[in-house]
């Protein structure tokens, strides 16, 4: 029971203003006794499991903040070996750009180099075809012009030229009355 209300029912002096605040000095000293009696026993048993706790709780804080650590710092070594290695990955593709642009152009020369040989082997094949046939065309029209020519002046002198030497002297008489003749109006042609 409230020591107030039980001072007022034994019709004691019941205290007034400030006194109503101040308890009774028995009520202190009990009050004091039990709250050292709680301290104690709050120190010696409740205390140490707070501590415990927060100790083991502060291990794993500071366990976490290690293991964070060394994961940022993994992270942070795997981070610089991947853009090592996509620099390096970046610079060969650049070397094997520049080697394939190199091969290229060889390639290219080296095509270029043989399709002129070939050009130059296949127009000089051409140009000694051109002059065999231009050469055997010559052998054959001397010895069509040749018939004609001897054929021709047997009419005209009335003898038969049957003589070889007689006939190729008269022969190459002709043709080369002819070669002039074809000769000087390319000459005049071109001087003109």
């Amino acid at each position: 029971m409230n020591p107030i209300i039980r001072l007022a029912a034994e019709g004691g002096d019941v205290p007034e203003g400030f006194g109503l605040f101040i308890p009774p000095i028995s009520e202190v000293i009990w009050s004091t006794l039990a709250l050292v009696i709680i301290a104690v026993v709050f120190q010696r048993s409740v205390l140490p499991v707070f501590t415990r706790v927060l100790d083991e709780r502060t291990e794993k804080i500071q366990g976490g903040l290690a293991h964070a650590a060394k994961a940022q710092a993994e992270a942070a070594a795997a981070l610089a070996s991947y853009q090592a290695q996509l620099s390096e990955a970046r610079s060969e593709a650049g070397r094997i750009r520049e080697a394939a642009r190199t091969e290229g152009a060889a390639i290219i020369a080296e095509l270029r180099a043989k399709a002129s040989e070939d050009a130059t082997r296949i127009l000089e094949s051409a140009q000694r075809q051109i002059a065999a046939e231009h050469q055997q065309a010559t052998v054959a029209l001397r010895a069509d012009v040749a018939g004609l020519a001897t054929e021709l002046a047997s009419r005209i002198v009335g003898e038969a030229l049957a003589d070889s030497a007689r006939q190729s002297r008269v022969i190459d008489r002709f043709l080369d009355e002819l070669e002039a003749t074809a000769a000087s109006p390319t000459t005049a042609g071109r001087e003109g």
